[in-house]
């Protein structure tokens, strides 16, 4: 199902891929498509897509955005974030068997090196595109703008509460679960201004 529906949603997305590469292109320098190293099933690391929300070089400051207006977001980039859209790209992931539409939100290693043995149980999933954690985290950069150490409380207090609740996903993990997830998505990008 997960193949079905990303190609599906890459048919019918494809004028917006057109069009949002372009806004990306045409607002900084440099590619439209950001891969970033995650660690997915079984532990192991893969290439996750997404639209360059940055600019250039960026991440190297730091993995973590900070506040609504991190200054290394690019001005189309602040849109694409807001509304999910610079996730687009991973329905690629998903057809390539890297991802699912809902699971476990994947991790760079930094962040996977801090997981208890009782943690790696969620790398048993495939990861997803959204989950629990993607819902209740949705601001998470505006969360941690006043934390005088943000790689800190992510990792402290941030972290602790996503692996539990990638552990209620894989505990009531099922079509209708999966359903759920993607309807309180869509919920929490354009229902609510949370």
């Amino acid at each position: 199902m997960d193949i079905f529906v990303s190609f599906v949603g890459i048919l019918v997305l494809s004028p917006v891929f057109i069009v949002l590469a372009i806004l990306v292109k045409i607002g900084s320098a440099g590619p439209v498509i950001y891969k970033q190293n995650r660690v997915g099933l079984r532990n192991m690391d893969f290439s996750i897509y997404k639209f360059r929300t940055m600019y250039l070089d960026s991440d190297k400051k730091g993995l973590i955005t900070i506040g609504d207006r991190d200054p290394r977001v690019t001005s189309i980039g602040y849109y694409l974030r807001k509304l999910k859209l610079d996730e687009i790209p991973q329905l690629f992931n998903v057809l390539f068997g890297h991802m699912s539409l809902v699971g476990p939100r994947p991790e760079v290693r930094k962040y996977v090196d801090y997981y208890s043995k009782q943690d790696i149980e969620v790398l048993n999933v495939r990861p997803g595109i959204t989950d629990y954690a993607s819902i209740e985290f949705r601001n998470e950069n505006e969360m941690l703008k006043d934390a005088v150490n943000p790689d800190k409380k992510y990792i402290e207090e941030i972290l602790p509460i996503k692996l539990s609740l990638n552990k209620k996903y894989i505990r009531e993990k099922s079509f209708l679960t999966d359903i759920k997830i993607l309807c309180l998505t869509m919920v929490s990008i354009f229902g609510t201004k949370k």
